[in-house]
């Protein structure tokens, strides 16, 4: 099964809805992949608007 990204939340998940906001907007087009650990501590985190640990796309296609 092919990962796909939230269109709404950017977290990478297989499945049919995003484990992270309950979205069903996804997409398989995405470039990079980034692990938050601690999104508050995290200039990464902030730059993509995360607020949660988890897999997350850099930049939706």
């Amino acid at each position: 099964m092919a990962h796909k990204a939230c269109k709404q939340c950017k977290a990478i998940y297989d499945g049919q809805k995003c484990p992270n906001c309950g979205s069903e907007e996804s997409t398989d087009s995405f470039k990079g992949k980034v692990t938050v650990i601690n999104a508050e501590n995290s200039e990464i985190a902030k730059n993509l608007k995360v607020k949660g640990k988890g897999k997350f796309a850099i930049k939706l296609g």
